[in-house]
C-alpha cells in the first residue's frame, strides 16, 4: 500500500504527464498533436464540396452520393483520425447483417429535408479527449434491426415547422434495448504510435451478429490538376502498410481480414461514364453488404482498406478488437497495449480532476469533462484554397462575381487544425464561434486556444480590407466582433495562471485587430454617425426584417446591437492598448484614439434625435433598433430582445493608479472631455465618478439606466429563464410586435422552442430560446460591474421577488442557471433531454450528456445541432465560473490591468482563485 503523500504524488505525476506532452509539443520537441480526430463527420453537402451552378450545396453533394464519390477537399467517418495534414485516416464502419448500406458516416437530414432544418439523425457521444490527444474516448449506439433511413427523412418532411422533430429513438429502433454500444478508444503510446480498442456491447437478450471494420485509407489527392503521387496500401504479415510521399510508412497493425479497395469515385454510379479502375470507393461497402465478390482488389492493394472482423456478441455481452497504428512495424504489437492503455485512462482522470475545483460533485465533473472532450473532438483539419475553388468552378479569382459565393475571398487559403462549431451540421468554422470557443480551450490548451484566435487573423484568413471571414457559406457577412473580447479573455487567463501574459501574441492581435476595427467604420457606419448597421450580426432572425437583406420599407436600420458591439470593440481593444503601454509609451496614443472613438459611440447610444427616435427608449428603459426610412422618417422597433441587452455586454474596467501610471492619458481624455460638450454631457449624465480602488468603468449608459435594463433582464416575465438570459422577452408571448409594410404584416412573437419562421433556414431561432455565448457575455459585463460598483450596489433578483442581490451574485445566478440545463434533478432527469425516459432511467443512457445549440426558454430542453460543443462547450467555463472564490475574493483579487510604468511587476498579487498549478477557470475583470 502507499501513504497519502505518496499517493498525492503519483497523482500529480499523473496530471503533469500530459502536461508535460503539451509542453513537449509546444516547444517543438515531440509532434504529440500530429495525430487526432481531425477527421469530419460530415463532408458531403458542404460548400467545400459544392461544384454545382446554382450554389446548393445540399443537393449537389448528397449522403448518398457520399458513398460512391470520392470528395475533393477533405474526409469523413465515424470515431475518425487522421494526421495533421488528412494524409491517411483511420475511421470506423460497421453493417449490422440488416441495413441496405455499409454504416461508414453519420446519417441526417438536409436542410430542405428537416422541418427545422439540418439535422443528424444518430445517437453518438464524445466521452473523453485530452489536449495531445494521448486519450480518446467515444461512443456510438448501432441499432441491431434495420437502420430507419427512408422513415426519418419521410416523417419529418412530412411534419411543419410547429411539429416536433422526428427523432432515431421515436422511431422504435431501440425498443427491448436491441442495439450496440460501440466503444472506440485511442491511446497513444508515442507520438506516432496509436492504439486502438474497439469494444461492442450488446445491450439486447438475445445473440447479436456484428460487422465491425476499421478503415484505413488516404484522402484523394493524386488525380485533381497538380495532385501527388498515388500512395499505396499493402498487405503485410498481420498488418495494412501505408506508404506516401510526405508522411513516410505507416503499420496497422490488426487481426482480423483486410479488404482493399481505391479511394476512387464509381463514375458509373454517379455519372453514368466509365470507371478507370474496378476497385471504387464503395467496394468495401459492395462486398460485404451485397457480396460483390470482385468489388475489392485480390492483389490486396489499394488506396482504401477495410479489416474486417464478424462477430456474434451474446445479449448482455460484449466483444473486443484491437489495432495498432504506427510508424515502424512491431514483432509483437500487443505486448505493452493494455499497459499503455490503462495508463492513459489514468493520466486522463488525473488531468481532468485538476482542472475541477475541489467539493465539486461527480454530476458536475462529468458534465466538464463531457463538455471539453467534445470540445477536442470538434478540432478538424479544415482544407480550402478559395482561388483554386474558384478556378475549378470557370471564374477568374480578381473579376469578384456576385454571382459566385465567396468570389472575393481569393487571397485564403485554408489548410489548418480549427476549431469547429459541430463535426456534423456545422463542419466547417465560423469567426465569432471560434472565438467563444477560445475560451473553454484555453482551460486545456492555452498554446491551442491562442493559435485559433491568430489564425483568423493570419493573412491568409484575413481579408486585405480588414474583414474577419465569417463562415463558409458567406466569407463576406458579418459576424459579431467578439475576436478582442476572446484575445483579451484569453491573455489574462494565460497571465493569472502562469504570472506572465504573452504579450508578443498580444501586440500581434492587436495590430490586425486595429484594421478589422477600421474597416468595421469604413464600411459598416452609414452616415458616419457613429451608429452602426452591422446586418444580422449572427443573431439570425431576432428582427422584424431580415436584417442582412435590403428592408421592404427602404431605408435602413440603426442597429442597438451593431453599435454596442463596436462600444465593446473600442473598449477591449483600449484594454489591450493600456497593457501594452505598460512597456511601450508609444500605445498610450493608440488608447487615447480608442477612448475618443468609444466617447462618440456613446453620445451616439444615447443622443435623441431631432424626430425623438434614438437607440433608447426613455418610457420603456430598453433599447431598440431604429428604422430610418427613406423620406427622413424614423420609428423605433420595440422588440425586446438581446438586441436591447448586447449595450449591456459592452462594459469594461480599467484599474486604479491611472493617473499614476499614465498622466498624459488621463489629462488628454480629460481635455478631449471639455472641448467636446455632447461627450461632457453623456459623461455628466452616468456621473460614473472613480469606482472602487481606484476603478475606471467604460459603458454606454450610466446607474439609472443600468438598474432600468437590469430590471428587465433580471424579470422572470421577460428575460430570466429557469436556465438562463431568453433572447426575447417572454412578454411577446401574448403581446408580440407586428409592423404593416405595403399591405404585409411582419411580426415578432416569443417562441421559446423551435422558429416557426424560414428566415435563416430551419433551425435558427433567437426569438425565445437561451444562447450560451450571449449569457457569458453577460456575466462577464456583470463581474466588471461588480469590481467598479462593489459588493454594496445591489438589485433585485428576480425583479420584484424583494430579494437583494449584488452584481457578483447575480452573475452567479445566472451561471448556474445554465449549468442547470445539463445537471440530473432528483428523479434523474436533465433538462437539456426533455421529457426522453431514456437518458433519464437507462444506466447506458444517464450519464451521456448532449451539447446542443440553443436550449428552451422555458423548460433547458436542447434544440438545434446536437454537438455543438463550440460555444455551448462554455458551461465547462460557467460550472467552473465561481468554484474558487467567494465574492469578497472576487473583489479583493480583481487583477488592476495598469501598472506603473517604472515597475510593471508592483504590486503582483497572489491569486486566491487559484489552485496548486496556478490554474483558475472564471473569467477575470
Amino acid at each position: 500500500m502507499t501513504n497519502g503523500s505518496e499517493h498525492d504524488a503519483e497523482q500529480d505525476a499523473e496530471h503533469d504527464a500530459e502536461r508535460q506532452r503539451l509542453a513537449e509539443a509546444d516547444a517543438g520537441r515531440a509532434p504529440w498533436r500530429r495525430w487526432g480526430p481531425y477527421l469530419s463527420e460530415r463532408q458531403w453537402g458542404t460548400v467545400r464540396e459544392d461544384y454545382s451552378t446554382d450554389g446548393d450545396a445540399w443537393s449537389y453533394f448528397t449522403h448518398d452520393q457520399a458513398r460512391y464519390r470520392a470528395y475533393r477537399w477533405g474526409e469523413d467517418g465515424i470515431a475518425g483520425v487522421s494526421d495533421e495534414k488528412q494524409r491517411l485516416c483511420l475511421a470506423l464502419a460497421l453493417w449490422n447483417g440488416r441495413d441496405p448500406i455499409l454504416k461508414e458516416r453519420m446519417f441526417g437530414l438536409t436542410n430542405a429535408e428537416g422541418n427545422h432544418g439540418e439535422d443528424v439523425k444518430e445517437y453518438y457521444f464524445h466521452l473523453d479527449n485530452t489536449p495531445t490527444h494521448s486519450y480518446m474516448k467515444y461512443l456510438y449506439k448501432y441499432p441491431q434491426a434495420e437502420y430507419p433511413y427512408a422513415d426519418l427523412v419521410d416523417t419529418n418532411r412530412a411534419r411543419g415547422r410547429r411539429d416536433f422533430e422526428y427523432e432515431l429513438l421515436d422511431t422504435g429502433v431501440f425498443d427491448e434495448d436491441r442495439y450496440f454500444d460501440v466503444v472506440v478508444e485511442y491511446a497513444k503510446a508515442g507520438p506516432e504510435d496509436l492504439l486502438v480498442e474497439i469494444t461492442a456491447h450488446n445491450r439486447g437478450p438475445d445473440p447479436a451478429t456484428l460487422h465491425l471494420l476499421p478503415t484505413l485509407w488516404f484522402r484523394h489527392t493524386w488525380s485533381w490538376a497538380g495532385g501527388s503521387a498515388v500512395p499505396v496500401l499493402s498487405a503485410a504479415e498481420g498488418a495494412v502498410r501505408a506508404e506516401h510521399e510526405e508522411l513516410g510508412t505507416r503499420w496497422l497493425h490488426h487481426t482480423g481480414a483486410p479488404l482493399f479497395t481505391g479511394n476512387e469515385t464509381n463514375n458509373e454510379r454517379v455519372f453514368g461514364s466509365p470507371n478507370t479502375t474496378p476497385y471504387v470507393k464503395d467496394g468495401i461497402d459492395r462486398y460485404v453488404v451485397h457480396g460483390e465478390t470482385g468489388a475489392v482488389n485480390p492483389a490486396r492493394t489499394g488506396t482504401k482498406s477495410a479489416v474486417h472482423h464478424v462477430l456474434t456478441v451474446p445479449g448482455g455481452e460484449s466483444a473486443t478488437v484491437r489495432l495498432r497504428l504506427t510508424d515502424r512495424q512491431l514483432t509483437d504489437p500487443w505486448q505493452d497495449f493494455g499497459g499503455v492503455l490503462d495508463l492513459r485512462r489514468t493520466e486522463a482522470d488525473a488531468f481532468y480532476a485538476a482542472l475541477t475545483p475541489d467539493g465539486m460533485g461527480e454530476d458536475r465533473r462529468r458534465l466538464v469533462r463531457q463538455a471539453l472532450a467534445g470540445m477536442l473532438w470538434s478540432k478538424q483539419y479544415y482544407n480550402l484554397d478559395v482561388e483554386r475553388w474558384l478556378h475549378e468552378h470557370g471564374v477568374d479569382p480578381l473579376a469578384a462575381d456576385p454571382r459566385i459565393r465567396n468570389s472575393a475571398w481569393y487571397h485564403m487559403v485554408n489548410d489548418e487544425i480549427m476549431s469547429m462549431p459541430d463535426t456534423w451540421e456545422y463542419p466547417w468554422f465560423a469567426a465569432w464561434d471560434l472565438a467563444f470557443h477560445t475560451l473553454a480551450l484555453s482551460m486545456v490548451d492555452l498554446s491551442f486556444a491562442k493559435g485559433q484566435l491568430e489564425l483568423l487573423l493570419h493573412r491568409l484568413h484575413l481579408h486585405p480590407n480588414g474583414q474577419i471571414p465569417a463562415y463558409e457559406w458567406n466569407f463576406g457577412d458579418v459576424n459579431p466582433p467578439v475576436h478582442a473580447w476572446a484575445v483579451l479573455f484569453v491573455y489574462e487567463l494565460e497571465k493569472h495562471r502562469t504570472g506572465h501574459g504573452d504579450r508578443a501574441f498580444l501586440e500581434n492581435a492587436f495590430h490586425k485587430l486595429t484594421k478589422n476595427f477600421t474597416w468595421w467604420l469604413n464600411r459598416k457606419d452609414a452616415d458616419g454617425n457613429n451608429v452602426f448597421q452591422g446586418g444580422f450580426l449572427g443573431l439570425d432572425n431576432i428582427g422584424v426584417f431580415d436584417r442582412s437583406a435590403p428592408l421592404p420599407t427602404g431605408g435602413h436600420l440603426d442597429q442597438a446591437d451593431g453599435t454596442a458591439w463596436m462600444a465593446l470593440y473600442c473598449q477591449n481593444l483600449l484594454d489591450i492598448a493600456i497593457e501594452l503601454a505598460v512597456d511601450n509609451p508609444v500605445y498610450v496614443e493608440q488608447a487615447q484614439m480608442l477612448f475618443e472613438h468609444f466617447a462618440w459611440i456613446a453620445v451616439a447610444m444615447n443622443r435623441m434625435g431631432k424626430d425623438n427616435a434614438s437607440l433608447w427608449d426613455e418610457e420603456d428603459g430598453f433599447f431598440y433598433d431604429v428604422l430610418r426610412l427613406p423620406d427622413g422618417r424614423a420609428t423605433p422597433l420595440k422588440v425586446r430582445s438581446l438586441v436591447g441587452l448586447i449595450p449591456l455586454a459592452a462594459t469594461s474596467v480599467i484599474g486604479g493608479r491611472a493617473d499614476r501610471a499614465f498622466p498624459e492619458l488621463v489629462a488628454e481624455a480629460q481635455e478631449f472631455i471639455r472641448r467636446h460638450p455632447a461627450v461632457e454631457a453623456v459623461v455628466e449624465q452616468q456621473d460614473l465618478g472613480v469606482g472602487v480602488d481606484g476603478r475606471y468603468l467604460f459603458a454606454l449608459f450610466g446607474e439609472d439606466r443600468l438598474r432600468r435594463v437590469l430590471a428587465r433582464m433580471l424579470d422572470e416575465d421577460e428575460f430570466l429563464g429557469p436556465y438562463g438570459i431568453r433572447s426575447l422577452s417572454r412578454h411577446h408571448a401574448g403581446h408580440p410586435y407586428t409592423f404593416d409594410v405595403h399591405g404585409e404584416r411582419y411580426g415578432v412573437g416569443y417562441l421559446p422552442a423551435e422558429s416557426d419562421s424560414g428566415m435563416f433556414g430551419g433551425n435558427s431561432n433567437w426569438r425565445g430560446p437561451v444562447w450560451f455565448p450571449i449569457n457569458i457575455l453577460l456575466i462577464r459585463a456583470l463581474l466588471n460591474l461588480h469590481s467598479y460598483h462593489g459588493p454594496g450596489f445591489t438589485v433585485e433578483f428576480p425583479t420584484r421577488s424583494g430579494r437583494q442581490l449584488n452584481l457578483y451574485e447575480v452573475a452567479r445566478e445566472i451561471s448556474d442557471r445554465l449549468t442547470a440545463t445539463f445537471l440530473r434533478d432528483e428523479e434523474g432527469h436533465r433538462p437539456v433531454h426533455g421529457a426522453q425516459p431514456k437518458f433519464a432511467k437507462d444506466p447506458h443512457w444517464k450519464d451521456l450528456i448532449l451539447f446542443y445549440e440553443y436550449f428552451h426558454g422555458d423548460n433547458g430542453a436542447g434544440l438545434g445541432a446536437s454537438h455543438q460543443t463550440g460555444w455551448t462547450g462554455l458551461v465547462a467555463v460557467t460550472t467552473t465560473l465561481f468554484r474558487s472564490l467567494s465574492a469578497d475574493d472576487w473583489h479583493r483579487g480583481s487583477r488592476d490591468s495598469l501598472k506603473p510604468r517604472e515597475d510593471p511587476r508592483e504590486d503582483a498579487i497572489e491569486d486566491p482563485g487559484a489552485d496548486s498549478m496556478g490554474h483558475r477557470e472564471e473569467p477575470l475583470s
